[in-house]
């Protein structure tokens, strides 16, 4: 008796992935592959606003870059290639120069990605994205946790720390002493 072997589908590329159509759901690209994700719940979101409107009041006011949200597509891996989502994503004018955004993943890297966790992400997981994010060029990975109340920040240079709510976050690989914010604003 024979028994058919199993059948995988076929590895897609950024540029494939990209161009199908909305499946209506989060999707990330690992390995080739496409992984289903889960929408968004509430608080998440609006952990990622706030998030936002620091940040982005900041990067605004001192015209250094742009702030992206809405699990923005950052290419981490090639070959095979691997897409996440981004809750945020800050590229510097020096990165991404001002002007409008082309309509496909960027070929660089943003120098801070933020992950915000979710009541169903497990830390083994998490270091895996945050592990890719550093090695694709991000300089700065900052996984903010809201059961904890905590900011996990995560360097290039392997200069990790953890700031509790009432800690003030700065970034000076990326800010220099500009940036100053309790970290209980993200979750306030």
């Amino acid at each position: 008796m024979s028994t058919a072997a199993p059948v995988h589908p076929a590895l897609i590329t950024a540029e494939q992935f990209a161009e199908r159509p909305d499946p209506g759901h989060p999707e990330e690209l690992v390995r080739g592959r496409i992984v289903p994700m889960p929408m968004t719940r509430p608080r998440l979101g609006e952990i990622c606003g706030r998030t936002d409107r620091v940040l982005g009041v900041f990067v605004d006011e001192h015209d250094l870059g742009r702030v992206l949200t809405n699990d923005t597509g950052v290419i981490t891996e090639r070959g095979p290639d691997t897409v996440r989502g981004a809750d945020l994503a800050y590229y510097s004018f020096a990165r991404v120069p001002k002007g409008p955004l082309p309509d496909r993943y960027l070929d660089v890297a943003p120098e801070l990605v933020v992950e915000v966790l979710s009541p169903t992400d497990r830390w083994p997981k998490v270091m895996v994205k945050v592990g890719e994010y550093l090695a694709a060029g991000v300089l700065v990975v900052l996984v903010l946790d809201d059961e904890r109340r905590a900011a996990h920040v995560f360097t290039a240079e392997g200069a990790n720390r953890i700031l509790s709510a009432e800690d003030e976050l700065t970034l000076p690989e990326l800010f220099g002493e500009g940036l100053r914010v309790r970290v209980e604003r993200f979750f306030a």
